[in-house]
């Protein structure tokens, strides 16, 4: 099936191609989760339509949830869009790693979505405490009333009482979506845009836009946005997607790490606080992560290609 999509399509159409693919991948992925559902948890198909609206109401609707989270984001995130550059491209791998990986660089790029956390706390704060105009008072009373509710789920689907649920944890929301929305974002939006724009800083961005907006929760756009930037300007120099998929699971995975710390009382820390940390952490956060953006950007400019092709993609 190679070369079933024409690599030289406008980047445009392999934008509508990709959301496609991902529809037909959201189709499989409901279908299979159904299944699952009823294979695994005994539940009706009526139980189900219940159940995604209110899983607190079911005594497994904890583990119902995660399984139909991790099969619709699965399908929709990771083998639609993989079957997708498959059939488009000649080589998934050199389309996606371009250049080769290397393990130090790889730590060290996780390691900075760790260090930037304290600074991007500032922009968590301002953006969780905005308050919008008169004119967009309809549009703020929903954003809150959405990311409650979301903020809600979350706290349930996330409560750890073993390490085995912390583990599933870790899969269903930290490295499935890991994988797939760096697959998409960054794998294919970020590189179409690049090559339909012809500046990859606007491309970087402009993912990283729909990146935090597809999230559907307003008062955490702005941190997803510059998340959505670092991994987009980590992937750019990198031209190798294992590198923001690290970053994106650091950032995911050491979240929900110390949930369960704090679930267990190991730790004071309330994680799940949107207030800034104090001044002097944030500031040595910035400088930190400054410096060690310089450091990953020349050190990856500075790294052989293994696929001149990409670069000049790229450009």
């Amino acid at each position: 099936m190679k070369g079933f999509i024409s690599p030289q399509l406008h980047p445009f159409t392999k934008i509508l191609l990709l959301l496609g693919f991902m529809v037909g991948g959201i189709c499989v992925g409901m279908f299979g989760a159904l299944l699952g559902l009823n294979l695994f948890f005994g539940l009706s198909v009526s139980d189900i339509s219940q159940i995604t609206v209110n899983p607190q109401a079911f005594p497994n609707g904890r583990g119902a949830m995660v399984f139909y989270q991790l099969a619709t984001h699965f399908f929709m995130f990771t083998a639609a869009p993989l079957l997708f550059i498959s059939l488009a491209e000649p080589s998934v791998k050199r389309y996606l790693f371009a250049k080769k990986n290397y393990v130090g660089l790889l730590f060290l790029s996780a390691l900075l979505a760790l260090v930037i956390m304290p600074a991007n706390s500032w922009l968590i704060d301002w953006n969780s405490k905005m308050v919008l105009p008169e004119a967009l008072k309809g549009f703020e009373l929903w954003a809150k009333e959405k990311e409650e509710t979301l903020a809600e789920l979350t706290r349930f689907l996330t409560r750890f009482d073993t390490i085995g649920q912390m583990l599933i944890g870790l899969v269903a929301f930290a490295l499935v979506p890991a994988i797939g929305e760096e697959l998409v974002f960054r794998g294919v939006l970020q590189k179409n845009l690049a090559r339909l724009l012809k500046n990859h800083h606007v491309a970087i961005w402009l993912t990283a836009f729909v990146f935090g907006a597809i999230h559907v929760q307003f008062y955490g756009f702005f941190p997803r946005m510059l998340l959505g930037a670092l991994f987009g300007y980590l992937y750019f120099w990198s031209k190798n997607l294992w590198v923001p998929i690290a970053a994106h699971f650091m950032n995911n995975g050491f979240t929900v790490f110390m949930l369960y710390l704090q679930q267990q009382n190991l730790i004071k820390a309330n994680v799940e606080s949107t207030d800034s940390l104090p001044w002097y952490m944030g500031l040595f956060s910035l400088v930190m992560s400054l410096l060690l953006l310089f450091y990953l950007k020349k050190r990856y400019e500075n790294t052989p290609e293994n696929c001149l092709e990409m670069e000049k993609a790229a450009s």
